[in-house]
């Protein structure tokens, strides 16, 4: 059994380094060191943390330790006399604890599932709870179970000489609770009212009766109706503001929960106390879903409807079964602004509800509703709408209806002089007016119409922009419509950045998946509107990423970009360039462009361009190749000088691939991780792998002591054949053709102690050995 404090708060560590400098002097720390942690007293209940989390320096990122640690069920702090414990300690407390609980993490570093194991009165029994479940469970379950490790699997086969299978237990103890023996008596007690403050006292209370009664109204929703009434106060409060389509959003407005059994007249009398309306002044009418997927009052209820019971009346007006009614209340007011009788209502009367739309302020309310004869003009209503409005009678008013907004919106102007028949206006119908003069305003307004304004309110979007530099930071936003044009994105971008030249500025869309910018910016003029910049497969995304450029984007479309990581032949350094050219362009131009920007180890260097991916060498590009085609979006483009051992190959030299890795070991497989910098070697016929290793510390500067620990292996698909000193590396390798060889490679073996650099240029982000500059 592991010591457990001691693993849990005691270090050893020896220092890397012989001599370190100090004041101006030095001194030698080549002893053993030790750090660790006297305890001046225990608390009565000790909670340990195992763990079972922390950062992987080398692997740059958090992992969860999965290895077993057994804990035990009596723990005693006072064992060996006391080394745990301070000078100053308290001797005459007895420092021996009973394990009370243990809290469990299964799964891994993202995400998983917390549950545990405890014993509420510390007998023999143990509990799981698990979420809502509780379940009995035996030692073996709350303890050995839970020390982590790995587990074998049972023989499928018994009798046979098989190899068992080990996988890891991603299930095991996060925490430990354990409970001083000489305080158990206190602790393990019973909880009377008295001992839970007040105030948590009153909140489970609450809590308990809001479960109760979710729980009752949930047993008896059978029995039940809601009834949502929509009122013109309603309207006034949402449209313009919530809404700007259709009247209402009856998720927002008062709501009842009434009995089925309950008749609708005995409801009345419920509303009227609610609003202050009373019954003989209320009028009720039913909302219908119209063909273009509008909600509208539809007509009044009847008085035989009304004679119903809530529950029948339901079931009249629903088509889908459901259990709301939605209605809307009439109420009119006279001239003390009380409520009145309704007035009659026949079949040649028609109920308009009525917006208006102010272009000045872009506002869009509200303004009341009034029953026309189908007979009737809106030119006999005018002065009505412009009282309405609050305008001069004489007022030359606009009219339109609101016909629909999905998919795409409809309002089309009213002929004033033709009877509301003739228009096919209807019960429940919406008309939006302006003032007429308002639409000759021009320049000064954006939207100068209602049609103009309900389409701007239809695809307006709030668009988040991020520097493609800063991709999880928003910079500002923009309210814009979806249907902007390429040109009147980059505009208004252009004018919040204050740039003269919008064709300076490139977009990049969002990946609403790995919330990253995608990999290809946006071209120019290549969508045509906003609404296509933010598409995503299925979903639509509000974010942006943009970058202003040194030279205009169509001129910079006709150029290839590449970025080209140039390591130099003597100096331990990275430059990382920004190689700008014509698409027609060769491979052969770029290196000549690169040898004007880099720093080279002889003025006649031959320099050649290199695929890199996933620590491999893919290809060499050929000189003549175009550029055009060549992605550096995934991998590195690596460029060197060519040496001159390679140069003058021999009939019998072979150029192969040098590689690093080390071994990974996951679930009883072993796994080979590449890593560091690949290299081209030049091997002689009949040299052995102990004149190489001469070569190969020479070319990486690694020093004698760790250079000893290396182990050299000829690899192919991933499977390493381990070399000795004395082997002919040359007979491992045949294949004449380097460029495509990198399956079969010269493996150096050997810890990653390179620090983790992001490689900020490429989506892969692999890590460099060696310092990196970059040169925009």
């Amino acid at each position: 059994m592991v010591d457990f404090l001691t693993t849990a708060t005691t270090r050893r560590w020896r220092c890397r380094f012989s001599m370190v400098a100090h004041g101006g002097r030095f001194c030698h720390l080549g002893v053993d060191a030790k750090k660790g942690v006297l305890f001046v007293e225990f608390p009565p209940v000790l909670q340990l943390q195992l763990k079972r989390f922390e950062y992987d320096f080398m692997r740059d990122t958090m992992v969860k330790i999965n290895d077993r640690y057994e804990f035990p069920l009596q723990l005693d702090l006072d064992r060996d006399d006391g080394k745990y414990l301070s000078p100053d300690a308290d001797r005459t407390v007895r420092n021996l604890y009973t394990l009370h609980s243990v809290l469990v993490h299964s799964g891994g570093v993202h995400g998983g599932h917390y549950y545990a194991f405890i014993r509420p009165t510390l007998s023999e029994q143990w509990y799981k709870f698990d979420d809502e479940r509780v379940t009995k469970e035996d030692n073996k379950r709350a303890l050995e179970e839970q020390y982590g490790g790995e587990e074998e699997l049972p023989q499928a086969t018994p009798g046979f000489n098989n190899t068992p299978f080990k996988f890891t237990k991603y299930s095991n103890a996060y925490m430990l609770v354990y409970i001083r023996e000489s305080d158990k008596d206190k602790i393990i007690c019973n909880v009377d009212e008295k001992d839970i403050a007040a105030h948590l006292r009153e909140r489970l209370k609450k809590e308990q009766e809001e479960k109760e009664h979710k729980k009752k109204e949930k047993a008896e929703a059978h029995l039940y109706t809601i009834i949502k009434v929509a009122r013109d106060e309603d309207l006034k409060v949402q449209i313009g503001k919530a809404i700007y389509f259709d009247l209402v959003d009856h998720d927002k407005v008062r709501s009842f929960r009434v009995q089925k059994q309950t008749s609708f007249n005995l409801f009345k009398e419920e509303v009227a106390k609610e609003f202050d309306v009373p019954v003989q002044f209320q009028r009720y009418w039913i909302w219908a879903k119209r063909q273009n997927h509008t909600y509208r009052p539809n007509r009044p209820l009847t008085p035989a409807e009304e004679a119903q019971s809530v529950g029948q009346l339901r079931e009249v007006s629903n088509k889908v079964h459901n259990a709301e009614l939605k209605l809307f209340l009439e109420v009119e007011m006279g001239m003390d602004s009380r409520p009145i009788a309704p007035p009659e209502k026949t079949k040649d009367d028609l109920l308009l509800f009525f917006k208006l739309y102010d272009p000045e302020k872009e506002e869009l309310r509200y303004v009341g509703r009034i029953f026309v004869k189908c007979t009737g003009k809106p030119l006999e209503i005018l002065t009505r709408l412009n009282e309405m409005a609050g305008y001069d009678p004489e007022e030359d008013i606009a009219l339109y209806e609101e016909i629909k907004f999905e998919p795409n919106v409809m309002c089309e102007p009213i002929d004033k002089k033709v009877t509301f028949r003739t228009s096919q206006l209807e019960d429940g119908d919406i008309i939006c007016f302006q003032k007429a003069s308002s639409m000759d305003i021009g320049d000064n307004v954006r939207y100068p119409d209602v049609p103009s304004y309900l389409e701007y309110v239809h695809n307006r979007q709030v668009v988040h922009f991020r520097s493609l530099e800063r991709p999880k930071e928003d910079d500002f936003f923009l309210e814009m419509s979806r249907l902007f044009t390429y040109d009147d994105v980059v505009e208004r971008v252009a004018q919040q950045l204050g740039l003269d030249d919008p064709s300076k500025i490139r977009l990049t869309p969002h990946n609403c998946y790995s919330q990253q910018p995608k990999p290809q910016p946006i071209k120019y003029r290549g969508v045509e509107h906003l609404s296509d910049m933010l598409v995503h497969y299925n979903q639509t995304s509000d974010i942006l990423y943009y970058e202003v450029l040194d030279i205009p984007l169509p001129e910079l479309q006709g150029l290839k970009t590449l970025k080209v990581a140039f390591h130099h032949a003597i100096k331990d350094e990275v430059v990382i360039h920004t190689i700008r050219l014509p698409k027609q362009s060769t491979v052969g131009d770029v290196l000549d462009d690169l040898k004007t920007k880099v720093e080279l180890s002889d003025p006649k260097a031959e320099l050649r361009l290199l695929e890199v991916f996933y620590h491999k060498i893919y290809k060499v590009f050929p000189p003549n190749e175009k550029i055009e085609n060549i992605n550096d979006q995934y991998w590195t483009l690596r460029a060197e000088e060519i040496p001159d051992e390679e140069k003058s190959l021999g009939p019998h030299d072979r150029l192969i691939h040098v590689y690093h890795f080390n071994k990974d070991t996951a679930q009883n497989q072993m796994q080979i991780q590449n890593f560091g910098e690949p290299f081209f070697l030049v091997i002689h016929e009949g040299e052995t792998l102990s004149e190489i290793k001469v070569r190969i510390q020479k070319k990486l500067q690694v020093p004698d002591d760790e250079f000893g620990k290396w182990k050299f292996a000829f690899l192919s698909l991933g499977r390493p054949e381990y070399l000795q000193d004395s082997d002919i590396v040359s007979s491992r390798f045949q294949r004449r053709d380097v460029y495509g060889a990198w399956e079969q490679y010269l493996g150096l073996e050997h810890t990653d102690n390179a620090p983790k650099r992001s490689y900020a240029v490429n989506q892969n982000r692999h890590t460099f050995e060696k310092p990196v500059k970059i040169y925009n």
